[in-house]
Parts: C-alpha cells; sequence; structure tokens
C-alpha cells in the first residue's frame, strides 16, 4: 500500500473560462496525465420522481443520510431521527427497511449500542447490510435478517485511559490501525475485501479483508494526487478500482485495490445562474468558507451493477446536481437543481444506482428520499 507524491505544480479549478467560486485551502494538484480532460457542457437528463418511503404516524425520518437498494428490491433510508437531544454523537441514527412499493418493513439495530450519527448504508452481494455510523466511528454489518455480524472500529469512551487519540484537534492526530475518526462509507472488491472511507479526520481509505482483518490503508491530509480532504463516500466497479469522493479537493479520485492512483475526476460542468444563491449565501463571493458547496464537489457516488452486454456507469452528485459518467470520467448528462419541491435537491449524501435509468437520492436537509427514473437522452 502506498500513498502517491505530491506533484510539484498546481492546477487551479476552473467552472468556464473563469473561476466562479473561491477554493478554500490550496487548491488540488490534478496532474493533466492523470486528470480527465476538462468538460464543460453535456446534456440535462429529464427525469420523473416520487419521494419514497411511508413511516407509521409515531416516525419521523429526520435527516436522511443514505439509501441502498438489495437484491429483492427492498430499500434501506439510513436517517438522523427519533433522536433526543443534541444529535451529534447522541442516538441520530436510525436504519429503515422498505418494500419496493415503499411500505415500511422494519427498523433494524434499534437502540444499537453505541449509534451516534448516521452516515451511509450500503448492501453487498449477499444482501448484508452495512452502514457508517459517523459519530461512533463504528461500520457495522447486519445479515439479512437483521442481526450484526461484524463490528469494525470502536466509540471510544470517556473512561479509557487513553482516549486522547480519538480527539478532534487541529493539526489531527496521526491514526490508529482499526479504528476510525469521523467514519464515512463502505465498498467491496471482487475478492470480498472491505474498503472503508475514513474520513472526515483520518483522511484515508481503510483496507480489511473479507473476514475484517485489518490489512492498511492508503491516503493522507493533503491536495496532492493520493492525497485527501473530506473523504466523503466511496464505490467499487467490477474489476475492484476504487472512486472515492475526494470532496474537500472537489475531485473523485480513482484508486486500484493497493492504493495506486490511476486517474482523477473533475466535474467542471458549470451551474445555472438560478442555483448560484443557496439558502442565503452567495458562494461566487471570493473567500467563500462552503467549500463543500462547490459545484462538482462529489458528496455521494455509486457505480451500477455489473451487467453482462452492458457497461457500468457512475453517478456522482454535489450538494443539489446528479451526473451520470462513464467510468472515464465522461459526464453523459445532468439532472437536478437546489430546491425543495420534487425533481429538486437539498443537500444530496447519498446515491444509490441499481440501474442506469432508476436513482434513488437522500437528502439531509430536505429530510427525504427520492425515487428518480431517468428519461433516454435525446
Amino acid at each position: 500500500m502506498r500513498t502517491a507524491k505530491i506533484a510539484s505544480t498546481l492546477a487551479l479549478l476552473l467552472l468556464g473560462t473563469a473561476p466562479l467560486f473561491a477554493q478554500v485551502g490550496p487548491p488540488p494538484i490534478n496532474p493533466p496525465n492523470l486528470t480527465n480532460p476538462p468538460q464543460t457542457s453535456a446534456p440535462e437528463i429529464a427525469f420523473d420522481s416520487v419521494e419514497f418511503g411511508k413511516l407509521p404516524a409515531d416516525m419521523h425520518m429526520g435527516e436522511a443520510a443514505s439509501v441502498a437498494v438489495n437484491s429483492k428490491g427492498h430499500v434501506f433510508i439510513f436517517s438522523r431521527g427519533n433522536s433526543i437531544g443534541p444529535a451529534y454523537g447522541a442516538a441520530a441514527s436510525q436504519l429503515l427497511e422498505f418494500d419496493a412499493s415503499g411500505k415500511f418493513i422494519r427498523e433494524i439495530g434499534h437502540n444499537l449500542y453505541a449509534w451516534g450519527y448516521a452516515h451511509a448504508v450500503r448492501i453487498d452481494s449477499k444482501d448484508n447490510i452495512w452502514v457508517a455510523d459517523k459519530g461512533s466511528d463504528m461500520v457495522v454489518r447486519f445479515n439479512p435478517e437483521g442481526r450484526v455480524t461484524l463490528v469494525l472500529g470502536r466509540k471510544t469512551e470517556a473512561s479509557d485511559e487513553n482516549a486522547h487519540p480519538w480527539e478532534r484537534v487541529n493539526p489531527p492526530l496521526p491514526p490508529i490501525d482499526g479504528m476510525f475518526r469521523q467514519v464515512t462509507d463502505m465498498a467491496w472488491d471482487p475478492q470480498g475485501n472491505i474498503y472503508i472511507s475514513d474520513g472526515y479526520v483520518n483522511s484515508r481509505v481503510a483496507k480489511f479483508d473479507k473476514e475484517g482483518n485489518w490489512l492498511g490503508s492508503f491516503g493522507e491530509r493533503g491536495n496532492g494526487p493520493g492525497q485527501l480532504r473530506t473523504v466523503h463516500a466511496i464505490a467499487a466497479d467490477k474489476d475492484g478500482n476504487l472512486y472515492v469522493a475526494d470532496r474537500s479537493n472537489r475531485r473523485i479520485q480513482v484508486f486500484d485495490g493497493e492504493g495506486h492512483v490511476k486517474r482523477i475526476i473533475t466535474i467542471d460542468i458549470p451551474v445555472q445562474e438560478k442555483h448560484l444563491i443557496m439558502y442565503g449565501k452567495d458562494l461566487r463571493g471570493a473567500g467563500s468558507p462552503l467549500s463543500l458547496f462547490f459545484p462538482g464537489a462529489p458528496w455521494s457516488v455509486c457505480i451500477t451493477p455489473p451487467k453482462a452486454g452492458s457497461p457500468q456507469y457512475l453517478f456522482a452528485a454535489d450538494a443539489f446536481r446528479i451526473f451520470k459518467m462513464t467510468l472515464d470520467g465522461h459526464v453523459i448528462g445532468w439532472l437536478g437543481g437546489e430546491g425543495k419541491g420534487l425533481k429538486e435537491f437539498g443537500w444530496i449524501h447519498g446515491l444509490d444506482c441499481p440501474n442506469e435509468n432508476t436513482l434513488f437520492a437522500a437528502e439531509l436537509v430536505n429530510w427525504r428520499v427520492q425515487k428518480l427514473t431517468l428519461h433516454p437522452i435525446k
């Protein structure tokens, strides 16, 4: 496992011919030999949308952090709901299962030890349900029956004699093998190895074997190739390549399973004028602190399942748009925009793409999941 060295030159991120948004911190280093050519136009994709899932009257969704679909078409939503008191680090995680029609089936892991802040849910090839809980620094695997079968990481305790390595200090303390700090997502290669995006603090990808044994990690905090800032999501293609949402660097980095950078994908489709103002903040001003809202800064990624005779597609979302891409980063089309209505989005925190024309999008500030049906591009 290794981390790529920092290149010697800086590249300014452009949207069109002039920067519309100020970069917070040093701009990412994206060497031309690794980075897809700039693409500043793509067709808008028409689509239909419905709000998915109906909860019983005594349950509430809260912030929808993530969504995933299993082989039976059941939909799992990991939300920050039904919490009491301060949300972060308390009990702001609930895992909800719905059938394909949106009928509520059950809550999985109710009152599970130490759950603190929902971040991601994924389904593996055996229909096991995996969740990344940012508040407890744990990744938990449930079997299809809803029983815990594996736990990675551990929530630090106030009574731990050596609790200080988990403190959120700046600059961050060195990572600890087998432990996470604000973990975000997970993916698997064809051999069953587990890759964990770790995350807000550690700025790395951790690798475990299929039994949950620690194998190593790659990545470190920075803006060079192989370096990461806010590792927010991860997905794998059928060959085991890893697509890592390097959100604060406004790019997706593609690694092989040993941590070598294969390519860097940037999304440079300009945002429409009507979406430049978000929640009272004008992102065009110099020095804007809201780098996570930069157009093209990836919040979530998903890759369509392998299908004989068909290519896989990469979908990525920034805060309010979704992009359909080839695996080499060419943008086929885009959809969405900021807002509260159907077919509009507010902080797309999780995506799942069971096929190239069906998407599920989990939204934080709109407290919902939308099911999207894409129309053919004309």
